[in-house]
């Protein structure tokens, strides 16, 4: 089992910064991939970004060169620093986990529905 518990989101103007961060629990983040997704109302749960077990970063292409993704193993806690934010990105952000040890370290996933462990979410929300 793995306990997830994000914070840090806001409301804040488009083109400002947040980090949100998400602490996990039952589970060293060298044992999984870690994925952050978000949905908007009305629309279906996107991909944002991932880190792998060895520490591999992957990104949505509406987020690139915006977002970064990165651990702490040390807090065992995963951040997503965002920059130049945009009305657009406007959602609930979830931070979500898989255990990958049986897989390469380089594993892993834009579907949803293949990490089986959520936080709550945190709503951040960008006026213009």
């Amino acid at each position: 089992q793995v306990q997830l518990v994000e914070s840090g989101g806001g409301l804040v103007q488009a083109g400002d910064s947040l980090r949100l961060s998400c602490a996990a629990s039952g589970r060293t983040l060298s044992t999984v991939t870690m994925g952050w997704f978000r949905q908007a109302p009305g629309k279906e749960r996107d991909f944002v970004a991932a880190i792998t077990r060895s520490g591999r970063t992957y990104y949505a292409d509406s987020v690139k060169g915006r977002f970064t993704i990165s651990g702490d193993n040390a807090k065992n806690t995963v951040y997503l620093q965002m920059n130049s934010l945009k009305p657009e990105d406007t959602a609930v952000y979830y931070c979500a986990a898989t255990v990958s040890v049986y897989y390469s370290g380089s594993y892993y996933s834009q579907r949803w529905n293949e990490y089986p462990y959520w936080g709550q979410g945190t709503q951040v929300t960008v006026s213009s």
